[in-house]
């Protein structure tokens, strides 16, 4: 029997079992009843395609691996250990009481989340969930305020946006700058807009360190507090980061593994061909070309494959563009199932989460499609040389060159956003005086 038709079987029984078991019960105890049904079918479905189709397992499985291995373990490992170093020696409240004027007004989070988005937009996803994660988990933010963080602080890795998807897959260096901007312009104002998400949080969380004086003096009282707090030695400090990064990386290797199986397996099933007719039912009537439904309908599932399919599409570019933007966005089921992994054992909810996505998917595309024109003649001269000089520092040595880039990119931003922390205080005095 072929694994589609043994998917179709099983769908068919559990439909039949799920009018059976709703009849006449109340709608909790239903919908209850509805979702272990889904969730044992699924279950089934999946170790039937293990059993029936070895081959194409394995063939996913060894490529998530080697994903996992050869590109995310080496990336990652060293900004996940720096963020877990960063909280525990208190520099995250130091940052966090520096620029608390400039995110309450912007965003309404607290000061720590710009550390949150600072390595959330330089290293990619899903390190901005677990540094979220810890920040709720530490009380430095309330349930609420850790959720409009989540929702916009998870980002494509830069060097992936500007090197492999512009340079790598659609050979056109200058749409670095559109791929980019619209990806980080659509998050912001997604950020500026969850402000108003839960507007009437009843939460408080108790007042830090030194409550008044100046903001400095507010800061270091925010470290000196951290440091008194802190009672592991420095060895101890140094082994749970590292045991700590390691170990959600290797919960982000799993997710990937699964997923890339996951991906073989609805291939074969056929269920691609199926949500790109339901993709396409969708967008077609907006102006889509039916050539990019079987990417999206892959990038849905996992954001890289269908990248790369929308690129080898007979689209136009514009659109080709779009949909890149749209998938960086939504970021793939593997993504947001680790992002769902990383806030476990928190009570952060996902479904703000996915919402945003959504909504970062729309803005983003709408972002990429209002930028492309104008944007394209005068980024040609400044990006393809810069794209090119981080096309060869990716390629030799690869490693290195990431980290240097990210790490580059983090001092950065938090220099940026703690200069322009500094002018709004110094202008805001200027006000007062006057």
């Amino acid at each position: 029997m072929s694994f589609p038709l043994l998917v179709i079987i099983l769908s068919l029984f559990t439909a039949l079992f799920i009018l059976l078991s709703v009849r006449g019960s109340d709608p909790q105890k239903a919908f209850g009843t509805v979702s272990g049904l889904f969730w044992t079918t699924c279950a089934v479905a999946f170790a039937a395609g293990l059993v029936t189709n070895p081959a194409e397992v394995f063939a996913g499985a060894t490529m998530g691996l080697k994903t996992w291995w050869n590109i995310v373990f080496p990336s990652l490992l060293p900004f996940f250990i720096v963020s877990e170093l960063l909280m525990s020696f208190g520099l995250v409240s130091f940052i966090g009481a520096l620029m608390e004027p400039l995110m309450r007004p912007l965003f309404n989070v607290p000061g720590c989340g710009s550390f949150v988005m600072c390595i959330g937009y330089t290293s990619g996803y899903p390190i901005g969930a677990m540094v979220t994660a810890r920040l709720r988990t530490q009380k430095l933010c309330t349930r609420i305020e850790a959720e409009r963080l989540l929702s916009f602080t998870n980002n494509s890795s830069p060097l992936f946006m500007m090197v492999a998807v512009s340079v790598g897959m659609l050979g056109r260096p200058e749409l670095a700058v559109v791929i980019a901007g619209s990806h980080y312009l659509s998050n912001l104002t997604l950020g500026l807009l969850m402000r108003f998400y839960g507007r009437h949080d009843s939460e408080v969380l108790p007042v830090r360190g030194y409550p008044y004086g100046s903001v400095f003096r507010r800061a270091f009282s925010e470290l000196e507090a951290a440091w008194e707090k802190e009672k592991r030695p420095l060895g101890k400090i140094v082994s749970d980061s590292v045991k700590n990064a390691v170990n959600s990386l290797l919960s982000i290797g799993g997710f990937i593994i699964l997923f890339a199986v996951i991906i073989k397996l609805i291939t074969v099933a056929g269920f691609i061909d199926w949500a790109a007719a339901a993709l396409g039912a969708l967008l077609c009537p907006l102006g889509f070309y039916p050539e990019v439904m079987p990417a999206l309908a892959s990038g849905f599932f996992e954001m890289t494959i269908g990248s790369k399919m929308v690129t080898e599409s007979q689209a136009p570019l514009i659109q080709q563009v779009a949909a890149v933007e749209m998938l960086l966005a939504w970021s793939g089921l593997s993504v947001i199932a680790q992002v769902a992994g990383m806030i476990s054992e928190t009570d952060i909810r996902m479904f703000p989460f996915v919402l945003a996505r959504l909504a970062h998917a729309a803005l983003a595309a709408l972002y990429a499609v209002f930028l492309f024109g104008p944007s394209i003649p005068h980024a040609e001269g400044l990006m393809v040389p810069a794209t090119a000089a981080l096309e060869k520092m990716v390629s030799t040595p690869s490693l290195l060159a990431n980290l240097a880039v990210s790490g580059l990119l983090l001092l950065l931003s938090i220099s940026f956003l703690i200069i322009i922390s500094s002018l709004y205080l110094v202008l805001r005095k200027v006000r007062i005086y006057l």
